[in-house]
């Protein structure tokens, strides 16, 4: 029998550590996912596929090497939301994705979170590209998509979320300080 062993790494920012999922933070992805800001993201679903949704963020780090962070606020310890690197089965292209706790919209979170976790991509793995997958209606998220430098690019029809929009973010060639400089 073989077994498994992986490192998640461990980031912060001025305001955020974004570390690996626990076994606490799906309470706060039950009430999420139960709940219509889930919209976006593939809810609502009942409250037993948040653990789901958890154990898939923490296999794709198993299966990929990278992946989506807990988002912890420094000043609270409260698990605010996922952001991270994604690319699933049926994907075309890596993702920086974001997912907020409705209490943490509105404080520019996602925004530093994705930026740590861009750098990291192109940094660290070496990425020369990302794009970001961005429900229509998402107004929210498409303006954290800008304010990262991403552009829209093209829309698609997704088999299981519909049509999506891809916005292209900035190669890193052409960033400053791995596209950190806002928080160096």
């Amino acid at each position: 029998m073989t077994s498994t062993t992986f490192t998640i790494p461990t980031l912060e920012t001025d305001r955020l550590i974004l570390r690996a999922h626990r076994e606490e933070d799906i309470a706060a992805e039950k009430v999420f996912m139960a709940s219509d800001a889930s919209r976006f993201v593939g809810g609502p679903v009942p409250p037993h596929r948040a653990w789901r949704t958890v154990a898939s963020i923490i296999g794709h780090w198993a299966l990929r090497g990278y992946g989506l962070w807990a988002l912890e606020h420094k000043a609270s310890g409260t698990y605010v939301g996922r952001v991270g690197l994604w690319f699933p089965d049926g994907w075309d292209e890596r993702e920086v994705g974001w997912t907020l706790m409705p209490a943490a919209w509105g404080k520019g979170f996602a925004t530093e979170a994705a930026l740590a976790s861009r750098a990291y991509a192109y940094d660290i793995l070496g990425w020369d590209t990302a794009i970001s997958q961005i429900d229509p209606a998402n107004d929210a998220s498409k303006s954290v998509a800008r304010r990262l430098g991403a552009t829209f690019e093209k829309t698609y029809e997704d088999p299981e979320y519909g049509l999506i929009e891809v916005w292209r973010h900035p190669a890193p060639e052409t960033l400053v300080n791995g596209g950190m400089e806002a928080y160096a």
